[in-house]
């Protein structure tokens, strides 16, 4: 690969670096070089981690380079007067640091992982450091679903020796499969592993020793616990914290924990059912727990039982206020323990009874005798491993002054949302729920105090400064790099208001207004037609996702979008998100398809580190601001905090200014996911009205604002506004379309092949040419009066695409054309044998053909053989739907007519009869009025439902 001076160090890169990335290069360089802290903010798509890893890399290689040149000789041992010289040697430390790289999940590591397999420094040492679920390939613990239970299994394995993977680590190290210099991943480790019959999580643990680079996720590094549990040495260390837009929120959460009165009793609960157990296998002599014995005595359990009823009863006495709740500082912590007999001088012995009893319940949940205990006391050690890290004056004052406790009555069913706050309602129990809150990151980073060096870096750092305040450390070096893009690859727009004039925002006072959840579905339909590809669409939360959901379902624009991009919503289960994730991108990929629509959550799986490069991703809606909950407790208090330190410390942010940068840096995370390289290009519609706040403006990342500042970005009327961004797609394609990956949009004016199967999925809103007629009435409207609706341009459409009539009433006297729903071929090709007929008197007599479903029996097993029913309807149009309703015995008659605008608009006759089935239940509701397709029509259709609704 090519090389390229940055800084004075030759970077091994894989292409020649734009400006973005050389200036990147350099900060990280500078940084390392200097021993000084970095905040680095580089737009996603800018190939922000592989110049993180060459740089860093190629700076590593040189240091590392210098130190073997001047590396002192190991004396020589036989030379007994050399013993001074030989403690010398000894205590010197490595100067050739370690660079730890640290990101949110596995996935991101992968993905920087693959990176650095591709570049130019593929063969220097790396490993990643990941969990036993990862990794454990033991016949019998790997099996185990419980991730407490197979830790635990794991560690008592090792304890007694009696896991072989564990035992060959110690020779297996050092082999060549292992020791060859390049990347090791998990899927290596498994592999190796397997082959060589070792374990790979322990190995991993080994190769980290000598690695120049190690990967694994930063909650090791922040979590005291998991540094703890997985023994990582920060010394002379370089940490990197990529998609460092979390750390502050982690350093928070890992710091932070809460305990139930549920907890405590579930604990009492288990120490006494370990207490039988083991008075059980004394009385008998059972063999099995014979060993544990020696960790776990029946005197150790009595004592630590009478600690726990201590605590139970402390916790009992605290007085509430059932509507707010009790508050206390920081430092209460100490005394509400030390009422239950637990300090500095007895905690340890504490955590390692704790921990030989979990060890205990795994081993005996294996045998079957009891189901999956401890969790209560696990709570309860993490807790202690934070209270009593550090007995020191100093460490003491800074709890006092980070944390909080707050007690309030204990919750029931709760369910910890994906944006990190919980909003349920309490019970009606007097049980309490102690929450021990972290509200300062920089007590969380204050443990990487003795690292080389700090880089954190991201996409959306931006701004900067409260957040480095909020940190607690130094950043002299910072960069906040462009976007790589042009003008021509981005349009920003700001939609204030639905076709419908009805105000787009989500705020707290209009989120279940009907009218708004309307509005904004149909704004989604009318953009969906001229977006290729793929559409995010990121809500504040998954309440308003659902409630749209649920309403766009029951309303019919569900079915309407539907018809031009498949809609899929992000699934809160790992395996259902995976599974709906593989369907979204086949979707895409689909060479028939129009595209797809995914539904996500602002701090949602999708919105973090996922990519959704070109078609995958052409667009993001954001409908709203993802605020805290505004009455949670802790985010009250959160507030408090901030504004109680800012009294005292000038550069703190304030509670308000947090609140508002919560919801910001959310959106600018979920807005990263459009564009994704150089030549990506992508639409940003910002759905709410508070985006041309400039308060709210200047809170988005700098590359964002400069496309939103252009002229025509907001203020413009809806119509246009649709209009623009149809031209931008047009344009963007034919400059920097992939041919390989092209996929069938529809662009107003621009009508579907009717020779395919997909002719009969097109909107008939888009038939005639419609649509570009549409655009075209509102373009000269443009200029006209405010006040009038976009809805009523459609006036101003040619004579020709309207009803000649007007009268609905009249119209359906009309000849009607019979359609077979089986009959795959167009509307205007359906057989006329189901045209009116007239009798020799000349009165004329209606007859509408019912045909049976005859290619998918498999739907309706109930069917007889094929046969064709002809029925003499009603001679009046009102009295002949009437005597179909009854015939039909369904309750709810619109419900079948959205079912037939379904089966018109998708053209799926699977799923339309499968909906029928699943609506009526007998036979005879699965015979199909012809006729019914043309009384659907746009834009007659809205006209046919309110008629029949009043039948």
């Amino acid at each position: 690969m090519p090389k390229f001076p940055i800084s004075g160090y030759s970077v091994d890169f894989p292409f020649e670096p734009y400006d973005v990335q050389k200036a990147y290069m350099e900060k990280v360089i500078e940084s390392l070089e200097s021993n000084q802290n970095a905040m680095l903010e580089s737009p996603t798509g800018t190939g922000k981690t592989l110049s993180l890893l060459c740089s860093s890399l190629a700076w590593l290689l040189v240091k590392k380079a210098e130190y073997q040149a001047t590396k002192p000789m190991v004396p020589d041992l036989k030379d007994i007067d050399n013993l001074e010289s030989l403690q010398d040697f000894l205590n010197l430390k490595p100067s050739t640091p370690k660079i730890i790289y640290a990101s949110r999940t596995h996935t991101q590591l992968s993905q920087a992982m693959q990176e650095m397999k591709r570049s130019g420094y593929a063969n220097v040492k790396a490993v990643v450091i990941g969990s036993r679920n990862q990794m454990c390939i033991h016949p019998e613990i790997s099996k185990e679903t419980n991730n407490s239970n197979q830790i635990n299994l794991c560690k008592y394995a090792v304890k007694k020796k009696q896991c072989s993977y564990h035992v060959s680590v110690e020779h297996r190290k050092d082999h060549e499969e292992f020791r060859e210099a390049g990347v090791i991943d998990i899927e290596d480790l498994v592999t190796k592993g397997k082959k060589l019959h070792t374990c790979p999580y322990y190995v991993a643990k080994e190769l980290y020793k000598e690695a120049d680079m190690v990967f694994m996720p930063y909650n090791y590094i922040l979590d005291p616990k998991a540094r703890r549990a997985n023994q990582i040495d920060l010394t002379n260390t370089i940490v990197i914290l990529d998609e460092g837009h979390n750390v502050e929120k982690m350093c928070e959460d890992s710091m932070s924990l809460q305990l139930t009165s549920t907890d405590v009793a579930s604990a009492i609960t288990d120490v006494g059912f370990a207490m039988e157990k083991l008075a059980q296998q004394q009385e008998t002599s059972d063999p099995e727990g014979y060993e544990e014995r020696k960790d776990i005595s029946l005197d150790d359990l009595a004592t630590l039982k009478e600690l726990l009823l201590a605590l139970e009863k402390t916790i009992d006495v605290i007085q509430l206020d059932f509507k707010k709740g009790a508050t206390f500082g920081g430092e209460y912590i100490y005394d509400f323990l030390s009422q239950a007999s637990i300090n500095f001088q007895n905690f340890k012995a504490i955590l390692s009874l704790i921990d030989n009893i979990l060890q205990y319940f795994a081993v005996i949940a294996v045998s079957k005798t009891s189901g999956t205990k401890g969790g209560g006391l696990q709570k309860l050690a993490d807790l202690l491993v934070i209270v009593f890290a550090h007995n020191t004056d100093e460490y003491r004052e800074k709890v006092t002054k980070c944390y909080r406790v707050h007690v309030d009555t204990e919750e029931q069913n709760t369910y910890g949302s994906r944006d990190g706050w919980k909003s349920t309602k309490p019970s009606s129990t007097l049980a309490k729920q102690f929450n021990f809150w972290c509200f300062s990151p920089a007590f969380g980073m204050d443990f990487l105090r003795g690292v080389r060096n700090v880089i954190i870096t991201s996409g959306t750092l931006a701004p900067m400064k409260p957040l480095i305040s909020e940190m607690g450390i130094d950043m002299p070096i910072q960069l906040e790099n462009p976007h790589i893009v042009s003008t021509e690859q981005v349009c920003v727009k700001v939609v204030s208001q639905g076709s419908d004039k009805e105000p787009l925002i989500s705020n707290y006072n209009n989120r279940d207004n009907p009218k708004y959840i309307t509005s904004l579905g149909r704004t989604i339909l009318s953009f969906a037609p001229v977006i290729p590809g793929g559409v995010l669409i990121f809500f504040p939360s998954y309440g308003l996702m659902s409630k749209c959901q649920s309403a766009w379902q029951e309303s019919g624009l569900w079915t309407q979008i539907s018809n031009i991009k498949t809609i899929f919503v992000e699934a809160r289960n790992k395996i259902d998100f995976q599974d709906t994730m593989t369907e979204y991108y086949a979707r895409i990929r689909d060479p028939t398809s129009r595209g797809a629509i995914f539904m996500a959550v602002c701090r949602g799986k999708v919105s973090e580190g996922l990519d959704f490069a070109d078609l995958n991703g052409r667009a993001v809606f954001i409908p709203g601001l993802p605020f805290p909950p505004l009455f949670d407790s802790r985010v009250v208090l959160k507030k408090q905090y901030l504004d109680e330190n800012r009294r005292n410390n000038s550069e703190m942010i304030s509670g308000n200014d947090w609140y508002c940068l919560e919801a910001s840096r959310a959106v600018n995370q979920a807005i990263g996911r459009v564009i994704r390289h150089k030549n990506d290009y992508g639409a940003i519609l910002l759905c709410d009205s508070r985006f041309r706040q400039p308060q709210q403006k200047n809170q988005l990342s700098k590359w964002v604002q400069g496309h939103l500042n252009s002229p025509g970005s907001n203020g413009i009327t809806f119509g246009p506004l649709i209009g623009e961004v149809s031209r931008f797609f047009r344009n963007a394609e034919k400059k920097f379309g992939n041919p390989e990956h092209q996929i069938k949009r529809f662009d107003y004016g621009t009508l579907p092949s009717t020779s395919s199967t997909s002719s009969r999925k097109a909107d008939n809103f888009l038939q005639d040419g419609g649509w570009g007629k549409f655009i075209k009435a509102m373009e000269e409207k443009k200029n006209s009066s405010s006040s009038q609706s976009v809805i009523d341009t459609y006036k101003d459409v040619p004579e020709t695409s309207k009803l000649q009539n007007q009268d609905f009433l009249s119209n359906l006297d009309g000849g009607v054309q019979s359609i077979d729903f089986n009959d795959v071929t167009s509307y205007e090709a359906a057989s006329s044998s189901g045209q009116l007929e007239s009798n020799s008197t000349g009165a004329r007599k209606r007859k509408y053909r019912l045909v049976e479903n005859d290619k998918r029996e498999d739907l309706l097993p109930e069917l007889g053989p094929e046969r064709e029913i002809e029925q003499e309807l009603p001679e009046k149009r009102v009295d002949c739907l009437k005597y179909i309703k009854t015939k039909l015995s369904t309750p709810d008659y619109k419900k079948f007519v959205l079912c037939v605008n379904d089966y018109n608009l998708q053209g799926n006759v699977e799923k339309f009869y499968a909906t029928l089935h699943s609506l009526f239940g007998t036979p005879r509701n699965h015979y199909i009025l012809r006729g019914m397709k043309r009384f659907t029509k746009q834009p007659h259709r809205d006209t046919f439902e309110n008629l029949l609704s009043r039948l």
